[in-house]
């Protein structure tokens, strides 16, 4: 059964530490972060892109593959399904769909316009019972084609945001989404402290998860953020698993052409990031 995101997000920032949202592709992707999470025992939200709920054939296809695994696999820990940097219409779709939790990214938008589509959709997401997540400043590199340099949020403005009754909030801290390049300056702890300061128990998220190190990740999470993002990563392990698969001539070997054995290695490498990234943000025994 699908839980919105509010109750373990709270819990992980009263707890001081941080659930991880990992992006999902496929049935693969699905399953390994799923089993993960139980064997574990951590809180876990997937996290789907508009493009890779339209890659997975549409948001019913995606609720209705979370939903099975969750029964067949006999997954007991908090899962939620999230939309990720939703666009005003699809967080509307991902309601009807049934996601139990959705990120309005307003960013691009001018504040005022941000504020009038973050209220509506607040009202929206809470009559179903769904988490909201709203963003303050774009977070830098490419997701889905929408590429920002790692703005710092002004914390004003995710004050204004805040206020608006929205569960979490997504602030800029010199943070990006895919590699980080050689010259990246890091993380801006006293935007991000300015920001705690104004917020109060609201919990913050990191979007970018990956190739931030691991002393700033902590840090991070003892200036309130309590939710990580994290996709690429699992993308590099899996794709760096299955390279090999073929550079040792696997698939050439008996019946190693099934695609249920070319995935498998991929499959565990997933397991073993999203183990080695539950561990570093301390969700590891917190169902």
């Amino acid at each position: 059964m699908l839980v919105s995101a509010t109750e373990m997000l709270n819990k992980a920032k009263a707890g001081h530490y941080a659930v991880g949202q990992f992006n999902i592709n496929n049935l693969e992707w699905t399953k390994a972060i799923l089993l993960t999470a139980q064997e574990l025992n951590s809180p876990v939200i997937l996290g789907v892109s508009e493009g890779a709920g339209k890659y997975m054939g549409g948001y019913k296809t995606v609720v209705g593959m979370v939903k099975g695994l969750i029964e067949e696999q006999k997954i007991t820990v908090p899962v939620a399904l999230h939309l990720d940097h939703g666009s005003y219409d699809h967080c509307y779709k991902c309601l009807e769909a049934g996601f139990s939790s959705i990120m309005f990214d307003g960013s691009h938008y001018p504040i005022d316009e941000n504020v009038a589509k973050t209220t509506e959709l607040v009202k929206a997401a809470h009559d179903k019972g769904v988490s909201i997540e709203a963003e303050v400043g774009a977070i830098g590199g490419e997701e889905d084609g929408v590429v920002g340099m790692g703005e710092c949020a002004d914390p004003k403005e995710c004050k204004a945001i805040a206020d608006l009754g929205v569960d979490f909030l997504a602030a800029g801290i010199g943070n990006i989404h895919g590699k980080y390049p050689a010259n990246w300056a890091g993380l801006s702890f006293e935007t991000l402290d300015a920001i705690q300061q104004l917020t109060g128990e609201l919990p913050l998220v990191l979007h970018g998860g990956t190739g931030i190190p691991a002393d700033m990740i902590q840090k991070a999470i003892s200036l309130g953020v309590a939710k990580i993002n994290v996709n690429t990563e699992c993308q590099l392990s899996f794709t760096a698993a299955t390279r090999k698969y073929f550079e040792e001539g696997k698939d050439q070997v008996g019946k190693g052409y099934d695609p249920r054995k070319v995935l498998a290695p991929g499959f565990e490498a997933i397991k073993a990031t999203v183990k080695e990234k539950m561990e570093l943000f301390g969700s590891v025994g917190k169902a």
